[in-house]
């Protein structure tokens, strides 16, 4: 991630962790515990993405743990991965589409 360290999602748990070079370990539970988080990119806005296969929606957290979820446009659109491009979020998902997604600096 932006501050160093390595961000990876907890799908079964609902949750976005975070381990240092040092080992130091740090779970946020997200605020829907059904969200089911499936993948998490760095983002060109100085946060993590990731997306919430479960809900539909692809979520922000700061390096602090501030979390805060956007829907996108279908509920059952299940997205998997995202992936940061000139200045977007690209989600690919399981309906067979991507969605891009434009992130303020």
């Amino acid at each position: 991630g932006p501050d160093g360290a390595l961000w990876f999602t907890e799908i079964g748990a609902g949750r976005i962790g975070r381990i240092t070079v040092t080992g130091d370990l740090t779970e946020y539970p997200l605020p829907d515990p059904a969200a089911r988080p499936h993948a998490v990119a760095a983002g060109p806005d100085g946060a993590l993405w990731f997306t919430e296969w479960g809900s539909g929606r692809v979520g922000r957290i700061t390096v602090d743990g501030r979390v805060t979820s956007y829907p996108l446009s279908r509920t059952d659109c299940e997205p998997h991965g995202i992936a940061v491009h000139d200045g977007a979020l690209w989600c690919a998902l399981e309906t067979g589409s991507l969605a891009r997604i434009q992130v303020p600096a």
